[in-house]
């Protein structure tokens, strides 16, 4: 019996017509997940005490890039730590502000 490594169908996959690889993840996502009831502490606990970079944050933010600078750069969100020239910015703070956001915007 001749096993694919993850490797090879990571290759097979990237090879695929992007409509192909979604439909692929859908797939393995509905089988996987199928008869799995998770919590989202389940899921995203893990996170609770995570730093994000500026880029991650802003990708959870659904913001771009500049206005998350422009965020930072106004003190409307502040760096948990800094890591030479790396921000980094905590879960709970990101989590905080974009609940805030989401009221004002209503």
């Amino acid at each position: 019996m001749n096993i694919m490594t993850a490797e090879d169908l990571m290759k097979v996959v990237s090879k695929m017509p992007a409509q192909e690889r979604v439909k692929f993840f859908t797939l393995v996502g509905e089988q996987a997940f199928k008869d799995e009831s998770f919590s989202h502490e389940e899921v995203f606990g893990h996170l609770a005490e995570a730093d994000f970079t500026a880029a991650e944050a802003a990708e959870y933010l659904e913001v771009s890039i500049a206005t998350f600078r422009r965020l930072v750069r106004d003190g409307k969100l502040v760096p948990h730590a800094e890591v030479g020239r790396s921000q980094l910015f905590s879960a709970a703070d990101l989590k905080a502000f974009k609940r805030q956001r989401k009221v004002i915007k209503g």
